[in-house]
């Protein structure tokens, strides 16, 4: 257990660079394997892991710059621990569905390196390591989009590249200043978060720092009005990119806000709640309004995946336990959920070479079984309860009612506009005659695909049976960030609105 996350990361790179030497017909089986082996070991992690402590555990530390405090500093909580077995499940199978055969073994290669900086964002306590593993994401993900991608790949791949690296560079200001802030008060350099959460400021201060790592996180979840390299990306990317996009690089930005906005400027955070608030309300409105103006099956999960994000920024910015324990379980929901929706896209789309509504219509009649899991993710992306998706908006909803109803009750509305175009792209697609004679051929799905979705399904229908898995871990760190926001609080109001949020979520 003492370097269990060091293995987590370095065992795909290690893996990725043996790669080299497999041959292209073998290099998919042995991506199939390695991932596999990494999931097993994030689960391995889980059982070990204590779920009633709210503290770092399997931690590492090891000095790199001793004179600046930078390290090699490792650790997890409930909050990360279920984000990084999200990211070895659905990363395993990713590959088990993968259907391309063009330059595979680079493809492969790629997303095993793209593993490796993901878990590392979710496991780095050293800021410094945290944001060399944030940008080392998009070097992989560019080039799956830009190598593999749609007609427009490069322009997509670049514009993906330019709006997440210009953000990263106004977030890395606020953390070099905040590292020199730290120097300013103790006498000493230290890029460890954990330090950096005794550190209090001045007010002003706090929120431009918050402004400046709103930029970073905000992009990349992406908030509108920065969300418009995300269709683009989707539209443009193969399907094993977006599911990973999806699922995984999203909750990075939504991560960072719970790890580092909230407990780091909770003046600034609590002052914000309502400006939040409305960014998340036209995110989750406007941008289901724009999914049910779309016509390909690909561009209403991408806009609906803005839509979604929206309902857990506001989760997060009800900075309360319910609200923020919502809005982790809304992060795995939506991994799960959006990545399988973009994989049964992707497999209409390996039989007709289209994703567009109006090529199908009566695909029940021919692919009964793909028309069945479809129709399950649907219902869990609307939020239907007993499936995972009820849970994470319930939750997230539930918490931000503490700060205010009127603002709860026009967010509720992404279950309903959810529910529209979702319903319609069904219709659409699945139901009514058969209006090209070509898809009376279609076959329905093959042993790769079952293999890549059933387990997709059973967390569907168990965590939203049985949520407790997830939501009892990530307790006891919630808690902790709302005790650090309480006790940072430099304002009194501050400390009366922490107070009151969670005090009316304990009465609910």
């Amino acid at each position: 257990m003492e370097y269990m996350l060091s293995i987590l990361i370095f065992f795909p790179a290690f893996a990725a660079i043996i790669g080299l030497l497999v041959d292209k017909e073998s290099i998919r089986v042995y991506g199939i394997v390695v991932t596999a082996i990494e999931f097993v070991i994030s689960c391995f992690m889980w059982y070990g892991f204590d779920s009633t402590n709210g503290a770092m555990q399997f931690t590492e530390f090891v000095p790199l710059i001793a004179q600046y405090g930078i390290s090699y500093n490792l650790g997890i909580d409930g909050i990360s621990l279920f984000l990084v077995i999200m990211t070895t499940f659905v990363t395993m199978l990713s590959l088990v569905g993968l259907t391309i055969t063009k330059d595979i073994k680079n493809l492969i290669i790629s997303v095993l390196f793209l593993e490796v900086a993901m878990i590392g964002v979710f496991v780095s306590l050293d800021v410094m390591l945290f944001y060399v593993f944030w940008e080392f994401s998009l070097v992989p993900m560019l080039y799956i989009v830009g190598a593999w991608g749609g007609p427009r790949r490069i322009y997509a791949s670049v514009k993906f590249f330019l709006y997440t690296f210009m953000g990263s560079l106004i977030m890395l200001v606020g953390m070099l200043y905040l590292a020199f802030m730290y120097y300013q008060t103790t006498g000493t350099w230290s890029f460890n978060l954990l330090d950096w959460y005794m550190l209090q400021m001045p007010y002003n201060m706090q929120m431009w720092l918050f402004i400046a790592f709103f930029m970073g996180f905000a992009i990349k979840v992406p908030m509108v009005p920065f969300h418009t390299w995300l269709p683009y990306a989707h539209g443009q990317a193969p399907t094993i990119g977006s599911v990973i996009l999806a699922a995984i690089l999203l909750k990075m930005g939504t991560y960072g806000f719970i790890r580092f906005s909230l407990p780091l400027f909770p003046d600034a955070t609590t002052a914000l709640v309502i400006p939040m608030a409305i960014l998340a309300l036209i995110a989750i409105v406007y941008t289901a309004m724009v999914a049910y103006a779309q016509e390909d099956m690909k561009q209403v999960i991408a806009y609906s995946s803005v839509s979604h994000m929206g309902v857990i920024i506001l989760g997060i910015f009800a900075l309360n336990v319910e609200g923020i324990g919502g809005s982790i379980f809304l992060m795995i929901s939506h991994g799960i959920v959006s990545g399988a929706l973009f994989m049964l896209v992707g497999v209409i789309y390996d039989r007709k070479h289209t994703k567009m509504m109006s090529e199908f219509g009566g695909l029940a009649k021919v692919m009964p079984m793909y028309a069945t899991i479809f129709g399950i993710m649907l219902m869990a992306s609307v939020g239907l309860p007993l499936t995972i998706g009820f849970v994470g908006e319930f939750l997230s909803l539930l918490g931000f009612f503490a700060v205010s109803p009127i603002l709860t009750a026009v967010a509720g509305l992404t279950i309903i506009l959810g529910a529209v175009y979702m319903l319609v792209l069904y219709k659409r697609t699945f139901f009514g005659p058969i209006v090209h004679e070509s898809n009376l051929s279609l076959k329905d799905l093959n042993g790769k695909e079952y293999a890549a979705l059933i387990p997709l399904v059973m967390l569907v229908v168990y965590l939203g049976v049985h949520p407790k898995p997830i939501l009892e871990p990530a307790d006891a760190s919630v808690k902790k960030i709302v005790q650090i926001m309480h006790a940072k609080a430099i304002k009194p109001q501050t400390k009366e609105f922490i107070e009151s949020v969670n005090t009316i979520g304990e009465k609910k």
